[in-house]
């Protein structure tokens, strides 16, 4: 009863884009979101989000109602009491998830990260009795290094928030803290608009980085044996790879977060 018509949004998405003389491109950008999402919006196949349905009317000059309700509304015409309860109702289910949806999306993240555990686990298996002698003498900082990704995925991937409270979309924050989680890139501001991005990006790093270390630990440790390198030049080399790794993190993250602050 209180769904927007995904239709008649769409259509007037596209009506009000064009009239204003925006290409689903130009309008993306505005939004900070990808011309795939305007898209799908003008196609039915998907809404925006909730926190950008004020930006989205201001650049198209439309109400939040005309957008929901996907027509022009004469504004002469007074909206009683029901009919402002209903559009309310209408904007809150944009973003509400479903319980079909949470499970939906939990047993996806739970069959890729699940996945990348077990091939990990093959690979460390594999490379510690295949390859012991070159892999054995660090195998202690493979698991450690291998740990962390194993729990920062876990927190991304089924306990981070999908969506930030609203202080943060009014406030300028650079700090994000859950549980025993703790973030802070001084000079950013995390809000509902570079979050996802950031998250998904956090997702992606720590399961790669975890499937894709052995791999890394047994080339390096493999061509500095054919070398003939000591252990202490070793163990530059790894320190100088992991400080490179934490900026294969950051600096995406960084720039995600500035792209779509």
């Amino acid at each position: 009863m209180y769904e927007i018509d995904k239709e008649a949004f769409g259509k007037f998405l596209a009506q009000q884009r064009k009239a204003k003389g925006y290409t689903q491109k130009a309008l993306a950008e505005k939004l900070f979101v990808s011309d795939k999402a305007v898209s799908k919006w003008e196609r039915s196949l998907s809404m925006p989000d909730i926190s950008l349905l004020i930006p989205l009317a201001e650049i198209l000059e439309v109400s939040v109602t005309e957008l929901l309700e996907g027509q022009l509304v004469n504004t002469e015409e007074k909206i009683d009491s029901q009919q402002v309860e209903n559009l309310v109702k209408k904007a809150l289910s944009l973003s509400e998830e479903t319980p079909e949806k949470i499970r939906a999306r939990k047993k996806k993240y739970a069959l890729l990260f699940g996945g990348s555990c077990l091939f990990t686990l093959l690979e460390l298996f594999v490379g510690y009795w295949a390859e012991g002698s070159v892999i054995k003498p660090y195998f202690q900082n493979l698991l450690f290094f291998e740990g962390l990704c194993f729990l920062f995925g876990i927190y991304g991937w089924f306990f981070a928030k999908e969506r930030l409270p609203a202080y943060y979309d009014e406030n300028k924050i650079s700090a994000y803290s859950d549980g025993f989680f703790r973030m802070n890139l001084v000079g950013i501001s995390f809000n509902n608009s570079n979050w996802p991005y950031i998250l998904k990006y956090l997702r992606f790093w720590c399961t790669a980085s975890m499937v894709s270390m052995p791999i890394i630990y047994w080339l390096l440790f493999t061509a500095a044996g054919y070398l003939n390198l000591k252990d202490l030049n070793v163990l530059w080399i790894l320190e100088i790879f992991l400080v490179l790794y934490l900026i294969s993190l950051f600096a995406p993250m960084y720039y995600l977060g500035r792209k779509y602050q």
